[in-house]
């Protein structure tokens, strides 16, 4: 990856949507280069998909938290069962599994206290949970999509 791929990336990152004319203007380049560098970081894996970033509060999701997780079994059976429920949840927008003492960081949008309830009470139906710690985001300073490239 050089120069020119980096510009690129950070073009696409800002905004995707843009024209291929646009991102070219934008990093330097012709239309032909620049969609040939796309191409292939697309078929490396370099750029996973393209999405649409949607308004929280517009699509009634607006409340956010941070659920630390840990269990007393390590086991792979209930491991398989954890991963599971919180793949099937939506309302998981986050999941990441932690050295320390919390064992998961799980980030949850809901509509407000009682989604988050029922995402709470449908995860410990799935699987047996030791502690289960629920921090509310009151405010949201900073969220990017865009890596530091």
């Amino acid at each position: 990856m050089d120069e020119l791929d980096r510009k690129i990336l950070s073009e696409l990152q800002s905004d995707a949507s843009r024209s291929l004319e646009e991102i070219a203007a934008a990093v330097g380049s012709s239309r032909s280069p620049v969609w040939n560098r796309i191409k292939k970081m697309r078929d490396s894996g370099v750029i996973r998909g393209q999405v649409a970033l949607l308004d929280p509060d517009a699509v009634g999701c607006g409340t956010c938290f941070f659920v630390l997780v840990r269990t007393s079994s390590h086991e792979k059976d209930w491991q398989d069962r954890f991963l599971q429920a919180i793949r099937r949840r939506p309302e998981v927008l986050e999941a990441h599994r932690l050295a320390g003492e919390i064992d998961y960081l799980l980030k949850v949008r809901v509509p407000d206290a009682k989604g988050y309830d029922r995402f709470y009470q449908a995860l410990i139906a799935d699987v047996s949970i030791f502690n289960v710690t629920a921090l509310l985001s009151m405010e949201e300073i900073k969220a990017t999509t865009a890596l530091p490239i």
